[in-house]
């Protein structure tokens, strides 16, 4: 399990990146691309995502309660059980009802 808490990864490409499991509390990962990454069961409590690329991501079980999501482009991403708990949704792009209704909000 990585665990990168508090790291700011801002404006990388992780494109593809396999993170399941991953511990990156309250990183900043603004501007990130990360779409078609396996994010599944991560610890992104807290985790400034504004602005991420999202899209295709694998979110299930990902713990995003109190994440800044703002303008994060969630396209296609599978939410299914994510807790998105307090997260800050603003201006998200993408973000269906369906992945609304598989995701704890």
């Amino acid at each position: 399990m990585t665990d990168d808490s508090r790291s700011d990864l801002s404006y990388t490409v992780l494109s593809g990146a396999v993170l399941n499991g991953a511990v990156l509390r309250y990183a900043v990962l603004r501007g990130v691309d990360l779409s078609y990454a396996d994010l599944s069961d991560a610890d992104l409590r807290g985790a400034v995502l504004r602005g991420v690329n999202l899209s295709y991501a694998d979110l299930r079980d990902a713990d995003l309660r109190g994440a800044d999501l703002r303008y994060a482009v969630l396209s296609y991403a599978d939410l299914r059980y994510a807790d998105l708990r307090g997260a800050d949704l603003s201006d998200v792009i993408g973000l269906t009802d369906e992945q609304k209704a598989t995701a704890i909000l």
